[in-house]
């Protein structure tokens, strides 16, 4: 441990179980000094188990919907009460899609559910930034990150209309961090992670075979949960300050592998 994060403070969106990003973050932002308010929507509340990551990191929990304004403000307000002052950094892992949930393709959408779908996958961060924004609630150089997926640049045919959140979440980031960055000295950036396997991640269709696939194609394996974390941590830490408006690629080359000799050599016997 570094103590990279000692006396920071922050607000760490989207922990469910053990299994997910967020939770990881919580764990090692704790062990690196920091300290934070844990938040969810009361629906993913009562189905994980926040709780006990809450005991076990000395935070306190927070629900809120990150779709809901009055909710955000609300979760803002309560935070930097509990936290004594200014945040430091803001961790958004939120994505969802009804569509994905309810095995409709691409191209036979629910409007409705793409709609709340881009609302809670990728309007929400803005909705996140806007609140942070307006209160003037996060110090100067302070840092916020979302996490993404590289479907965002390339057609992944299962991810279905969560590869259009993610590319909106990204714009967003970069729209917004313009202005967070020229007018309060707060960086944001994107993490475009390896396919994990978190609860969300599992949902979607072929999930397994991918996984497979990506740790081939890239030349030092799929990043795991608890890589990402430590990349979180790094970009919430003060060793990247001048760091803005990225999308930062976390999985192992895979983003600039055309194909490997583990991917050929199985798509050649394949042939044969």
């Amino acid at each position: 441990m570094y103590n990279l994060l000692k006396g920071k403070k922050g607000i760490i969106f989207g922990a469910l179980d053990e299994n997910s990003i967020a939770w990881k973050t919580a764990e090692r932002v704790h062990e690196e000094g920091g300290e934070f308010v844990l938040t969810n929507a009361p629906v993913a509340l009562r189905m994980g188990q926040i709780n006990a990551l809450a005991e076990k990191t000395g935070s306190q929990v927070i629900p809120a919907d990150a779709t809901s304004l009055e909710d955000l403000e609300n979760l803002v307000e309560k935070s930097m009460e509990i936290l004594g002052g200014k945040i430091d950094f803001v961790l958004h892992s939120i994505g969802m899609s009804i569509n994905v949930r309810k095995g409709n393709h691409y191209t036979s959408q629910n409007y409705d559910w793409t709609q709340k779908g881009t609302d809670i996958s990728a309007m929400s961060f803005h909705k996140v930034m806007q609140t942070l924004y307006k209160k003037d609630a996060m110090n100067q150089w302070g840092s916020i990150v979302a996490l993404t997926y590289m479907a965002a640049q390339r057609v992944f045919p299962d991810y279905n209309d969560m590869a259009d959140n993610k590319a909106y979440l990204e714009s967003i980031a970069r729209s917004f961090g313009y202005f967070f960055g020229k007018e309060k000295t707060v960086r944001v950036n994107t993490i475009s992670q390896s396919p994990t396997p978190t609860t969300a991640g599992s949902g979607v269709k072929g999930f397994d075979g991918f996984l497979a696939y990506a740790d081939k194609m890239a030349p030092l394996g799929n990043a795991s949960a608890l890589d990402c974390a430590n990349y979180t941590v790094a970009m919430f830490s003060d060793l990247t300050r001048m760091v803005t408006l990225q999308n930062l690629f976390h999985d192992g080359g895979f983003s600039n592998t055309g194909v490997s000799d583990d991917v050929m050599e199985a798509f050649v016997k394949g042939l044969e």
